[in-house]
């Protein structure tokens, strides 16, 4: 169901405003039930969980680093790193995510934060039409292109898994 922005939760009013303020038009949709995993996204919207664009902060060189990752692999924080050319990337706790985004793990978006973070977006989400985010809340999802998602996040085209 696609949502008015006065009908979504408070974190998602703050995506659907940094949305606008991009010049994106994909609408916030609330799905009845929640996507916090990939798996549980792609069978709410009937996509390929590929086409889900996983949210996941870590922390590298004493920061948050958002990593806009297909929900079809995990990220190789090692293999990141490397591409990054940074020191050891470590998965960020839910405090630490929290503290970086304002959202919740599960329902991490990749715009809407109290300030910008340093962000990659995984290259396999290029191979869909549309990728789908989480919108600031585990019941929130909005769909978007490749190229939007780069814009909206100011994020560095990379690959996330070794090949």
């Amino acid at each position: 169901m696609t949502s008015s922005p006065s009908d979504l939760p408070a974190r998602s009013r703050a995506v659907a405003d940094a949305l606008a303020a991009a010049g994106l038009t994909g609408r916030i949709r609330v799905l009845p039930d929640s996507a916090r995993t990939a798996a549980e996204a792609a069978a709410a919207l009937g996509c390929e969980v590929g086409a889900i664009a996983n949210s996941l902060v870590f922390q590298c060189d004493g920061a948050p680093l958002l990593v806009m990752t297909s929900g079809a692999h995990r990220v190789d924080p090692a293999h990141l790193a490397g591409q990054l050319g940074t020191g050891p990337i470590t998965r960020a706790g839910a405090d630490q995510v929290r503290e970086a985004t304002g959202q919740a793990i599960g329902g991490v978006a990749p715009t809407g934060h109290p300030a910008p973070l340093r962000t990659v977006v995984d290259v396999a989400l290029a191979g869909h039409e549309v990728v789908w985010a989480a919108a600031g809340h585990p019941h929130t999802v909005v769909p978007m292109t490749y190229d939007e998602l780069l814009r909206l996040t100011g994020g560095t085209p990379t690959t996330v898994v070794a090949e």
